[in-house]
Order: structure tokens, then sequence, then C-alpha cells
């Protein structure tokens, strides 16, 4: 059963993986928030930096959140058992 949560994504923009990720949930009809980390400036950037390293442990992208589930990566099996495909 497919989940009503909506992901929230940490990507770079330059990242393959990142953009991996992106196309999957768009091509399963997923809503989905992000941020290009790499195009944030000032404290934004800091904050953002600070919540991926505590969700993560790392400075790895994409960092994937759906739920209580954390990802790390772009694993397209871990993805479709996080939300229900």
């Amino acid at each position: 059963m497919k989940t009503n949560i909506k992901p929230k994504l940490y990507t770079l923009s330059t990242c393959m993986h990142c953009r991996a990720a992106k196309r999957f949930l768009k091509e399963n009809g997923i809503e989905y928030d992000y941020v290009d980390v790499d195009r944030l400036d000032g404290t934004e950037k800091d904050e953002i930096l600070s919540e991926v390293q505590k969700i993560s442990g790392g400075m790895r992208f994409p960092t994937i959140v759906i739920g209580d589930t954390v990802i790390v990566g772009f694993h397209e099996n871990k993805l479709r058992e996080a939300l229900g495909l």
C-alpha cells in the first residue's frame, strides 16, 4: 500500500544519485520536498548541513527522510519498501 507521507530529500544539484532519486519519485507519482544544499548560502546552508549531519550521521547525499525512515544514497529497493510501492 502506497504511503501518504511526503518524502524530504536533502540533495546536491550536481549529484547524479540525487537526480536519480528525484526521477524515481517523479516516475512513480510521489510528491516530495527537497533542498539542493549546494544552492544555499550563509546561515541557511549551515542550518541545513547541521540537520543532515544529525539525520544521517554524515554529509552524504541524497539523504531521504520518509516518516521515521532515513535512506542515505539512492537505493531503489529501500525507497520502494519505505513508500509501499
